[in-house]
């Protein structure tokens, strides 16, 4: 007679190792002290980079202006944006809507196992989809939006559930961007009609679609967004956040945008910064390739970071202690641009060489070493909206200074009005006499609104002006954190108010060239620290022809110094200061990896 006793007792060892592991895992309430001291996960805390994706019906246009985000588009629509709906009526029709694009949004080449190879080989540790923006289309088959989902306009596939499968099999972790509110639903179209009426859109929509998201795939990570206008109590983030926890366990994290009242929850997103120092809580700086998320065919070239600019944006957020959320914005095709798969290979193979002085570092005592950086050149007149961008390489794009002098020439012999506006100070001198003086912080706008956000503020001053007579002038200028822009204008009785023109602009007092000298100014860190196993880890963004030299307290006397990708150990030594490390004997071809250089101190 066949016996079942081995088949009892792996049954009741099963159902015992079950009922361990649940009891083991904490079950949250819906408070938010109780959720703010939850322990954030190792894996996230370790990973440091995590690829995005934001891509949709807004793929098919793939247009904005050169400073907006491309996923916008539809909002531009409402708003009457001149340049979008005017690319529509001319390259689409008269009648042409917004919701036509879906159906061309086929996606024919989206493979998904080629993704998360793409992804995996740039070194990325996890993988954030957008599976709704704001426009409210579904990449998954939501019963919530009918016939504006993927399944049943446009690709006809379950865009987020193949690609969560593809990133899980490559040994990934998934995310899934979700935003609370959308543009256009009937029950409240968000920044349109009165952000307090928001209640029947949360209770009969978003709550039971994003319980039906998460629910269906169990991502690893949320990425909530458009929270700015409300309060967590009115988008029930509490309630959706423990329920969320309670079904994923240990491993699952959030990101902090959950609205008014929910600030300590979950890991911080600048957004097009540059960056923060957070050692305390988890950070990741969030931004695309270029200047928008979505595809945008309007950018340019110079509008992309080169591989090198990544390495160096990636290494000064882990020295900070963060780490990256880097965008790509694939074709309606599914296809991502090659630009943009070469940035992320470029990262990735620097990882290779370089990965453990990044993968589960901390902080070290020391983030990095700075230096005074400026930039040089004739600018044609003061008319800047930089957004979150720095005016040019090297200058950084958060708390830059510029100074503008040469001769401003009027065209008619009156009473003039400069108005000069900012985010954030500016001043403004005619022949040494100021004009205007505005030099104060503009305050910050929401983390998750970049290019939407401006707090430039105006102020004037008048002053007598002679036709044909050269006025020196001299405009100052600073920017603190977030949005920069700056701009002058000028009105009279015979001149309407405009941008003061190039013509009007001379860099000297007798030459002939139109236009104003700008110097720019701001710090720059060329050497970030990093600390993993007890070894310290200090990244040069330049190549040391013949030394290292680094602020630091005296290493140990047993201290030994290698090269990342450099057989042998380096020879060092230590005086006023400085640890001096020998570099002038290495053979640069000998070197494995470019784009910046990490050198190990073990023994420290």
């Amino acid at each position: 007679m066949k016996s079942y006793k081995p088949l009892l007792v792996t049954l009741f060892l099963s159902v015992a190792v079950l009922q361990q592991s649940f009891a083991f895992q904490k079950q949250y309430a819906a408070n938010w002290e109780e959720l703010k001291e939850r322990p954030y996960p190792q894996w996230f805390k370790d990973a440091k980079l995590g690829i995005f994706i934001h891509w949709g019906v807004y793929s098919v246009p793939a247009y904005s202006n050169k400073e907006d985000y491309g996923e916008w588009y539809l909002r531009g629509l409402m708003l009457k944006d001149s340049l979008r709906t005017s690319y529509m009526k001319k390259n689409f029709g008269e009648d042409f809507t917004y919701n036509d694009f879906a159906p061309l949004f086929k996606t024919q080449l989206f493979y998904p196992d080629e993704w998360a190879d793409i992804f995996k080989r740039a070194g990325a540790k996890y993988v954030v989809m957008v599976s709704k923006h704001h426009d409210g289309y579904a990449l998954w088959p939501s019963k919530y939006t009918r016939n504006w989902n993927s399944m049943e306009v446009g690709p006809k596939r379950d865009l987020v559930g193949e690609l969560t499968n593809s990133v899980r099999k490559a040994g990934l972790r998934m995310g899934l961007y979700y935003s609370l509110p959308e543009w256009n639903n009937p029950l409240h179209r968000w920044d349109t009609d009165p952000h307090r009426n928001i209640g029947p859109y949360v209770n009969q929509h978003m709550i039971p679609q994003f319980k039906e998201l998460i629910g269906t795939y169990k991502p690893d990570l949320i990425f909530a967004d458009g929270e700015w206008f409300n309060t967590a109590k009115e988008w029930h983030s509490a309630e959706l956040i423990s329920w969320y926890f309670n079904l994923v366990g240990d491993d699952a994290v959030v990101n902090d945008r959950w609205g008014n009242g929910s600030q300590g929850m979950g890991f911080l997103t600048p957004e097009y910064s540059s960056g923060i120092e957070v050692t305390d809580r988890p950070w990741t700086e969030v931004r695309g390739l270029g200047r928008s998320f979505g595809l945008n065919r309007f950018e340019k070239l110079d509008a992309y970071m080169t591989g090198t600019e990544l390495v160096h944006f990636f290494v000064k957020a882990v020295a900070n202690g963060g780490g990256i959320i880097i965008n790509v914005g694939p074709k309606a095709d599914g296809q991502i641009p090659l630009l943009q798969q070469d940035r992320l290979i470029k990262l990735g193979d620097w990882l290779k060489v370089n990965g453990e002085a990044i993968y589960g570092s901390t902080a070290w005592k020391k983030t990095g070493e700075e230096r005074e950086v400026s930039l040089r050149r004739v600018d044609p007149n003061i008319d800047f909206n930089w957004v979150r961008n720095g005016p040019g390489r090297p200058i950084k794009e958060d708390d830059f200074t510029a100074i503008w002098t040469g001769y401003l020439t009027p065209q008619f012999s009156e009473e003039y009005q400069l108005e000069a506006q900012a985010d954030n100070g500016i001043r403004v001198w005619i022949n040494n006499q100021l004009i205007i003086s505005k030099w104060e912080n503009a305050p910050e706008g929401a983390s998750g609104f970049a290019m939407g956000n401006n707090s430039a503020e105006s102020e004037s001053g008048k002053v007598s002006l002679e036709k044909g007579k050269r006025y020196k002038i001299r405009v100052e200028y600073f920017e603190g954190k977030q949005n920069a822009s700056a701009r002058l204008f000028w009105s009279s009785q015979s001149q309407q108010k405009q941008i003061v023109p190039s013509s009007s602009f001379y860099t000297t007092a007798g030459g002939s060239e139109h236009g104003l000298n700008a110097e720019y100014h701001s710090s720059q860190q060329h050497i970030a620290y990093t600390l993993n196993n007890d070894n310290v880890y200090a990244i040069s963004m330049e190549w040391p022809d013949d030394e290292l030299v680094l602020k630091v307290k005296r290493p140990s006397r047993r201290a030994k110094i290698s090269l990342l990708g450099y057989d042998g150990n380096l020879p060092w030594k230590y005086s006023r200061g400085q640890l001096k490390i020998d570099t002038s004997k290495i053979k640069f071809s000998a070197v494995k990896g470019k784009h910046a250089w990490v050198f190990k101190i073990t023994n420290y």
